[in-house]
């Protein structure tokens, strides 16, 4: 007597292992997964934290043996340089002491084959008011180990190295459509799985996008063919601390500092209009090197060591699609390629990221319909494609100094050639700087011409986002100072609220509410509200709240999908939480005393009122009060005036009925595992309905 042993239930039998001499077969289980994620660098990584965190079950492939061990992706935008912050990565990613580039010097030919710096420019100028005004430059490996060890306090793995052979969407289980044959490369073992979603992250060149036929359209026929390398120098160049963009009667390079005293330079080698251009052009490190020190006459420049080099060419491509069937997407690099020069690749890749996986979260934990799914395809790629049409812009200024540097062109053509590169950059910083990004009106981005088309007009009234510039849907909240209550902290309101899949209520008590008893009726209308049964704010609370041990979750004692910030016009001594409305005493930790200093509103009397635009003219002592609504990934959904009716509460229900989903909510998230995670304070946050709360750290 014997037994076959099948890897799934479509291995053949005569692939499948004899045991004796029966004729029967013992099927091994699927293996079945929330999340596939294929890649392990910037944005499948992030993808897989993300989910991670909140209690799915993710696995994470990638072809390479190891971590990436230098070169590739180096700089971190300001904008996600909060985001990073605010899911509590930030500060080990500093740790690595990575270069920071607060000012770009132009440098441009002079008389005798020189070059002279013509300007310096902010990397973030002061009106963008960003916290962090500045470009953070390391290697990507530093940053992917942060990740890695991120997944491991959630128990997720990183397979490596594997790659995928096969997918499909057969709905053989409809709980997990998609069926995947993923390939262990140190064995051959193919082994099939089965998941609810299958995300790509493999970069450029693409399986998945291969066997989807979405094609990379290219916004310009133009191409280039770079070098950069990444080494120590031993120069008297005296902006080697900052970047650089030198154009010189040499060529022209771009000079990038980086962590360990290293330094980046981009080199362009080739351009598609060259008369003898040839896309697989290359040159050597020696090569590179005698260039560089061609440009940067009379500046010496010899290399202690070099630790990477590569030649890649580069054009701006985009993918026709980010998903086909909203079961199967794609993201970072797999959907758009662009040139190094604006460090937009992995900030980019992590947006994409963000996007996919809280989106992915409101879905399959109940609370959203599947429509909300279409969205990151079109917010994401609109970036994208904003992007491309920047850099194609840059790349080809950048190509247009070289030929006017090379050519027939008078001396006026090449200044004016290198004053329109300084332009566009100067132009393009605040959406370099990750600030810009404004996603257009969709079901999450309010607007007056496109949602709520069967709201009243006298509740269409309430809602200011309509003609407030510091409130437009679709764009990051402004940050602001505040005091917090409970222990008299000075705080970053903005990212008070970590990262934890939750929309972010922030309540703007106003002028003419005071925190003494019985003086707030704005507030007692809108608790009650909000506590009121068949709102959209108790229909997602915890079905047994009221059993749940939440006295140490300041940010969720109620519901995994909301989080509320009290922000009062009152000195921290005057606020009395216990005297408070009962939603508001919930969220004790999150109350806050708007009494701290304000930049640029210097003169306010309530600066983070006037931040967000509810003190008029960032003067004087009147404040509007209004709830502002902020998606999980810090962009604003709409803005509503506080009434001490009903209206602002019929407002918001509105909003959040055109996608939450209707009917008994089971309490109880979409993911198949439960996890625990260790924020970087070393505190246990757990689970509740299979959320992680993870709290952010500086």
């Amino acid at each position: 007597m014997g037994f076959w042993i099948a890897d799934t239930l479509k291995t053949p039998l005569s692939t499948a292992k004899w045991h004796g001499a029966s004729s029967f077969i013992i099927m091994a289980q699927i293996e079945k997964y929330d999340v596939i994620v294929i890649g392990a660098g910037p944005v499948g990584l992030l993808t897989s934290v993300c989910l991670s965190r909140w209690g799915y079950k993710v696995k994470n492939i990638d072809n390479r043996p190891v971590p990436t061990a230098t070169g590739r992706a180096d700089g971190i935008q300001p904008r996600t340089l909060e985001m990073l912050r605010n899911m509590g990565l930030k500060r080990k990613i500093m740790a690595a002491d990575p270069a920071r580039v607060y000012e770009v010097a132009f440098w441009d030919p002079a008389p005798g084959g020189k070059i002279i710096r013509t300007g310096t420019y902010p990397s973030c100028p002061s009106f963008i008011d960003a916290r962090y005004p500045f470009t953070a430059l390391l290697h990507q490996g530093l940053i992917e180990r942060v990740m890695i060890e991120d997944l491991e306090k959630t128990g997720t793995t990183l397979e490596r190295p594997a790659t995928i052979t096969r997918f499909e969407t057969n709905n053989a289980d409809p709980a997990y459509p998609v069926e995947v044959d993923l390939k262990n490369l140190d064995s051959n073992v193919i082994t099939t799985y089965r998941t609810k979603y299958l995300f790509s992250g493999e970069g450029a060149r693409s399986f998945v996008r291969e066997q989807l036929q979405v094609q990379i359209r290219h916004k310009d026929p133009i191409s280039y063919v770079w070098g950069v390398m990444d080494g120590v120098l031993r120069t008297n160049f005296p902006d080697i601390k900052m970047k650089c963009t030198i154009h010189s009667d040499h060529g022209s390079i771009m000079v990038i500092p980086r962590e360990n005293n290293m330094v980046r330079l981009y080199i362009q080698i080739a351009s598609s209009t060259d008369k003898d251009f040839n896309p697989r052009k290359t040159a050597t490190v020696q090569e590179v090197q005698a260039a560089a020190q061609r440009i940067l006459q009379p500046y010496t420049c010899e290399w202690d060591r070099v630790a990477w080099y590569s030649v890649y060419p580069i054009g701006q491509g985009l993918a026709d699609r980010y998903t086909l069937d909203n079961r199967v997407f794609m993201g970072g690099d797999v959907c758009h390629t662009h040139s190094p020069k604006a460090g937009q690749g992995m900030n980019t890749a992590f947006h994409d990221a963000v996007n996919f996986a809280w989106k992915i979260h409101h879905v399959e934990s109940g609370f959203a319909d599947r429509s909300i799914l279409e969205t990151y395809e079109t917010e994401r790629r609109a970036v994208a494609e904003t992007l491309l049409n920047f850099d194609n812009k840059y790349a080809a200024l950048f190509s247009k100094t070289q030929q006017a540097q090379h050519g027939d062109s008078t001396a006026e053509q090449q200044a004016q050639a290198n004053q329109d590169f300084i332009n566009l950059f100067k132009e393009n910083c605040e959406f370099t700087s990750g600030f810009g990004v404004a996603y257009a009106p969709n079901i999450l981005n309010y607007s007056l011409s496109q949602s709520l088309p069967n709201l009243p007009s006298e509740l269409h009234s309430l809602i200011i986002s309509d003609d407030n510039a510091r409130l437009r849907p679709g764009r990051v909240m402004p940050n602001s100072n505040v005091t917090r209550v409970v222990d008299a902290n000075k705080v970053h309101l903005e990212n008070e609220i970590p990262f934890n899949g939750s929309f972010r209520l922030f309540v703007y008590a106003g002028s003419n509410t005071s925190p003494k008893p019985n003086q707030h009726p704005l507030l007692t209308t809108l608790s009650n509200n909000l506590l009121k049964p068949g709102s959209f704010y108790s229909h997602f609370m915890h079905h047994n709240h009221r059993q749940l041990d939440t006295h140490h979750d300041s940010n969720n004692p109620h519901s995994p999908f909301f989080s509320v910030a009290l922000t009062l016009c009152a000195k921290r001594p005057e606020i009395k939480i216990e005297e408070l409305p009962e939603l508001f005493q919930a969220y004790r930790d999150r109350v806050y005393a708007d009494d701290a200093f304000n930049e640029p509103v210097l003169n306010a009397t309530f600066g983070s009122h006037a931040k967000v635009g509810l003190v008029q003219n960032d003067s004087g002592e009147q404040a509007d009060a209004a709830v502002v609504v902020v998606r999980p990934d810090g962009h604003l959904a709409i803005a509503v005036r506080l009434t001490e009716d009903e209206g602002t509460t019929k407002v918001l229900q509105a909003y959040f009925d055109q996608f939450t989903k209707p009917g008994e909510w089971d309490g109880k998230s979409g993911s198949s595992r439960t996890s625990t995670y260790y924020n970087e304070r070393g505190q246990n946050r757990g689970l509740h309905g299979g959320t992680v709360f993870a709290k952010a750290s500086l």
